[in-house]
């Protein structure tokens, strides 16, 4: 058994090379500048910010802008009254319930659309509600309940700039 256990060795291939050793002289190849060579960024460990492309015009100023990105855009967690049919009729769904069913995963406030049918009385409480979804669980006996929308962050005042001063 013994004889055994000094022939053990894992497979071959199976172990990462070491790491390499950088700066420890001429002899190991990797010495002085450790392989990086003279100066420069990329010699200094400081690497191009994502999407920089050497100087050229990067891509993402090349190509046109189109559309419209509100700076105060309310992003919903969706949920489809399709969804809302897993619950037993009369219980009251609102937030807390929806991410304990992992129907939203999210943080932030919660809008109902009108994709799907829905065939029970539910009381539905969330932020929002498409004019159709709000329709559709009245028509089944249902009640809607809106929520109040989610505090707008706060912007902090800043100290007014004195004119003719430099920092």
């Amino acid at each position: 058994m013994s004889d055994l256990l000094s022939r053990l060795a894992p497979p071959r291939g199976s172990r990462a090379s070491s790491k390499k050793r950088l700066g420890r002289g001429p002899g190991s190849g990797l010495g002085a500048t450790c392989g990086k060579g003279d100066k420069g960024d990329t010699a200094r460990g400081a690497a191009p910010r994502a999407g920089f492309e050497g100087g050229q015009m990067p891509l993402y100023r090349r190509l046109p802008k189109r559309g419209f990105v509100s700076p105060r855009g309310v992003c919903y967690n969706v949920v489809n009254l399709s969804a809302l049919t897993r619950f037993e009729a009369g219980t009251a769904v609102d937030p807390d319930l929806l991410r304990a069913a992992r129907l939203v995963r999210r943080a932030g406030p919660i809008k109902i659309l009108a994709q799907g049918e829905i065939d029970r009385a539910l009381t539905v409480k969330a932020h929002a509600f498409s004019g159709k979804a709000a329709e559709r669980i009245v028509a089944a006996g249902g009640t809607v309940e809106r929520l109040s929308p989610p505090a707008a962050p706060v912007e902090e005042a800043k100290a007014p700039v004195q004119e003719g001063t430099s920092k």
